[in-house]
């Protein structure tokens, strides 16, 4: 594959006003995919924008717009909506493409710009290859007659009907009457979807995290900092809390009592649910390799299939659409449902555990035994030098014999910074401790 010289492993991303997250991008964008999308056929194509909380996502907004515009392409602007609600809207509008500016649960000084096809899913690797070839040639070219512009609306229904397809996601209606909800938005995309469609669904609504002022996303709120949602969840006196991240494509929960429960486990809660109902298409889950030991466990006894992918939302979803199936995500709580749409959708997770639960406190919840995970960051001179560490490899075979059946050992390099980390599950927290320990300290001898 080609060097990439703006696209990383989630669609564009990087510090507010430095390259390559500048206005004078986000135009080339919007001119080279315009371009691309726009070709074939007569009648008008379409391009939908939706945009997180950001301040910086006033200076990124208009320059794709002009882009976009410049080369003939209608837009439709949505305002603050999660990347859900883009996909989903991509596909309800039969729009050409979809766009979302966000830098997910990155702080307020990033941003970012994610791209969806007309089928709602992420552009694939070839398809934002051929958009930086184009980004990259004469801008001139290509250009829309002055009769021919784009014309530029902006949306307000949207947000409303992504509710109202929300709502309805499930066979059976969800009666959330008498259950009492903290709804933590993290001032973000959904600080006014999310709290509407849970009220609407009959729940008590205490919302946090819905002022955002271009400034205070994921600050200290959010899937990112669940402290906020555990204190308010007992302060309130709530029967279940709920944590979305800023562009609300991930989410974690906690119980009545303030404990987190994380992806693996919602994963494990809601792929027996829809087992059980005939809902688990090809009766398979999609994870990543940092998914718990607890989790492939529990699916072993359950007779429920495990696909195994590297760490990403894009490859669990390369899974999913490799094998047929329809569920999977990752620990961070990025959770996909093909059944409902094509990417990580936090407000629809949270629903789907809601209906999982039955009416059942979420401390009652039986479904896999997490394993104590110990995870160590470990800062070195090159990570790509890690298959030559000669010592550290033996000693990562030595110990995942040592807890061969009963845990496990992951040692990688990360995909964007100097680290390795270094992963181990084991029946107890002090094992887990020592074998980490060992780990990471041949890590920094060999590599640091």
């Amino acid at each position: 594959m080609s060097a990439r010289a703006y696209f990383g492993t989630d669609g564009i991303r990087g510090q507010a006003n430095r390259h390559p997250m500048t206005a004078e991008v986000a135009l080339r964008v919007g001119l080279a995919a315009g371009k691309l999308f726009r070709s074939g056929g007569d009648r008008r194509h379409l391009v939908v924008i939706g945009k997180d909380t950001r301040l910086s996502g006033y200076t990124i907004e208009p320059a794709l717009v002009a882009g976009f515009a410049s080369v003939g392409m209608d837009v439709r602007l949505f305002g603050p909506l999660p990347t859900p609600g883009v996909a989903m809207m991509t596909r309800s509008m039969r729009a050409d493409l979809g766009v979302m500016i966000s830098a997910s649960h990155n702080d307020f000084a990033d941003n970012g710009i994610k791209l969806f096809g007309p089928d709602g899913y992420k552009l694939s690797d070839e398809i934002e290859l051929s958009i930086e070839a184009l980004m990259d040639e004469g801008l001139q070219e290509g250009l829309a007659e002055p009769t021919e512009l784009g014309r530029v609306v902006r949306n307000d229904e949207a947000a409303a009907r992504y509710v109202e397809i929300v709502k309805g996601t499930f066979p059976r209606r969800l009666n959330l009457n008498g259950l009492r909800v903290v709804i933590d938005c993290a001032n973000g995309a959904a600080y006014k979807v999310a709290p509407t469609a849970l009220y609407e669904l009959g729940a008590e609504v205490k919302e946090i995290g819905v002022s955002p002022n271009g400034f205070n996303i994921n600050l200290e709120c959010g899937s990112t900092y669940p402290k906020t949602l555990t204190k308010a969840v007992r302060e309130y006196r709530a029967d279940i809390g709920i944590a979305l991240d800023g562009d609300a494509d991930r989410l974690l929960i906690c119980d009545e009592r303030g404990e987190v429960v994380d992806g693996d486990e919602l994963m494990a809660l809601v792929a027996l649910h829809l087992r059980d109902r005939g809902r688990l298409s090809g009766n398979g889950v999609a994870v990543t390799v940092m998914t718990n030991y607890g989790f492939h466990a529990a699916m072993r006894r359950e007779g429920v299939d495990v696909g195994i992918t590297q760490v990403g939302d894009r490859y669990v979803l390369e899974e999913l659409r490799a094998r047929g199936w329809t569920l999977g995500g990752e620990q961070s709580g990025h959770i996909i449902d093909m059944g409902f749409n094509r990417t990580g959708d936090g407000i629809a997770s949270a629903l789907l555990t809601l209906e999982a639960l039955d009416g059942r406190d979420l401390s009652e919840r039986d479904a896999m035994s997490k394993l104590p995970q110990r995870l160590v960051n470990v800062r070195v001179r090159d990570r790509e030098a890690l298959g030559q560490a000669q010592d550290l490899g033996a000693a990562v075979s030595a110990a995942e014999q040592q807890l061969a059946g009963r845990g496990r050992v992951l040692v990688r390099p990360s995909g964007t910074e100097p680290l390795v980390r270094v992963m181990v599950e084991a029946p107890t927290a002090q094992e887990a401790r020592e074998v980490c320990g060992r780990l990471v300290a041949l890590v920094e001898r060999e590599l640091g």
